[in-house]
């Protein structure tokens, strides 16, 4: 079947009194295909993690191994993002798209039924290949489908609840189906998604790519995906062991050197991978570093306070997947809210405000002691954190995307979700080390936060200042 050279776009929908546009039914049910891919394989991000101690003690995996169950993921999913966001642009983001999703409910399928170490981490590693090729992807389809504007905030905020949602749900969902049907059955859910997905996804989704077909460029392909491959595996790594690891520090080394490379390939390339004149967008470069900050300091924040609600306040696993339920409910408030107020006040506005609350919230955590009245602080902070959060997610994705050609939004968005992979894989190994290494735990949560906060409020500056240079449409 040939594939079209344009994308095909919805009229612009017409807005309620609130300002909220209402979609037509096909563009509801592309827009639940494309979400519920994103919301599958933000589910894949956290679903696993506690079933970890189970899974190993079942296929005989030492706990020092058990970090390859979640690297084996990282790895391919980080850092083939970018290389795959520009196949889609040149062969079709739907095809890639639709290849994505077979692979990755295939890979579930293996994950699940695995008989040892070996097929269950190829299945890990198989499914994260898949993710590189959906997010991008998907992501692409969304702000090619919906036009630039009310409708593409609004899907773009459906997208972003989903994604927040997606890695709450798999925290909560984790420790329940682990208990009552076994560690299989997180991945046997991921394996049902797909089976939802694809075979919704020929009929409805649209075929775009770019009208030219230039030559793909593997010099770059080469170094970036090797690079970040090699800084992925070295930040997910340091995690457990640190960073004084020979394996660590050399991978760290050649990966940095490996992008260096990357840049001056793309400076000299005649169809560059990544358009460096992009960079040199204030929106594009600005916005993905408010991306990357609140990715990663996000991240972070989840991460030690997991450590604190389980080993200071002595919750349950099921208990802190409560605490974290609240936040996933705030979140999805925020979805709805957050095309409403970027309407209103522009993305990059919402962008720095988010920033902001998100940075504050975080200080307020700093008042957490030993106490049982603690979890009601750490519940509402990391909670209204979390609408911040979302709000910075969505502002920093229209931010990035808004006002760049559909010829180039893969290469837009393969920025987008590189960051966003990034921010994730790099804040726990930086800051959260700093926990898990101290001498009292909650000494050392304190310091993590006390960094948090900071590293985000200073950011927010940044890009109030950054954002404002020249006064354009946000």
């Amino acid at each position: 079947m040939a594939i079209d050279t344009t994308t095909t776009q919805p009229a612009a929908p017409v807005g309620d009194p609130l300002g909220a546009p209402r979609l037509s039914t096909r563009d509801k049910l592309v827009l639940f295909v494309l979400c519920a891919a994103q919301f599958m394989v933000a589910l894949d991000f956290s679903v696993l993690n506690v079933a970890l101690p189970v899974l190993g003690a079942d296929l005989g995996m030492s706990p020092s191994a058990l970090q390859w169950a979640v690297t084996a993921f990282a790895l391919p999913s980080g850092g083939f993002l970018l290389l795959f966001g520009r196949v889609g642009d040149l062969f079709g983001r739907r095809r890639l798209f639709l290849a994505g999703l077979a692979l990755f409910g295939t890979a579930s399928l293996l994950a699940t039924l695995a008989w040892d170490p070996a097929s269950f981490l190829a299945g890990r590693a198989l499914q994260g290949l898949g993710a590189a090729a959906i997010v991008p992807t998907g992501m692409s389809l969304l702000t090619t489908t919906f036009p630039e504007g009310p409708a593409r905030d609004r899907a773009l905020g459906i997208s972003g609840t989903l994604l927040s949602l997606g890695f709450t749900v798999g925290m909560v969902a984790g420790g329940v189906l682990t208990d009552v049907l076994g560690w299989r059955s997180t991945m046997g859910l991921l394996t049902v998604f797909a089976l939802i997905v694809l075979p919704l996804a020929p009929g409805l989704l649209p075929e775009s790519r770019t009208p030219q077909r230039p030559r793909l460029d593997v010099p770059g392909a080469v170094t970036v995906t090797g690079g970040l491959l090699a800084v992925i595996y070295a930040l997910s790594t340091a995690a457990d062991h640190g960073f004084a690891r020979a394996d660590v520090l050399v991978a760290l080394t050649v990966g940095v050197l490996l992008l260096a490379a990357f840049v001056l390939v793309e400076s000299r390339s005649a169809a560059p991978l990544m358009s460096l004149p992009m960079l040199h967008r204030r929106t594009v470069a600005w916005g993905n570093v408010g991306g990357l900050v609140t990715f990663s300091m996000m991240s972070t924040v989840i991460f030690v306070l997991t450590l604190y609600l389980q080993e200071v306040l002595r919750l349950s696993a099921f208990q802190t997947g409560l605490v974290f339920g609240v936040q996933g409910v705030l979140s999805a408030v925020a979805g709805t809210l957050a095309p409403r107020v970027i309407g209103r006040f522009g993305a990059r506005r919402t962008l720095v405000a988010s920033l902001t609350g998100q940075g504050v919230l975080v200080a307020a955590l700093l008042g957490l002691g030993a106490g049982g009245w603690s979890v009601w602080l750490a519940t509402g902070a990391v909670a209204l954190a979390s609408m911040c959060h979302l709000g910075a997610i969505i502002s920093y994705g229209l931010t990035v995307t808004s006002g760049v050609p559909d010829e180039e939004q893969g290469l837009a968005t393969g920025l987008v979700t590189s960051t966003q992979q990034v921010g994730i894989t790099v804040g726990i190994p930086l800051l959260g080390v700093l926990a898990t290494t101290a001498d009292d735990l909650l000494t050392g949560v304190r310091t993590v936060i006390a960094l948090d906060a900071a590293i985000v409020l200073t950011a927010a500056a940044l890009l109030a200042l950054g954002l404002r240079t020249r006064r354009t449409a946000a």
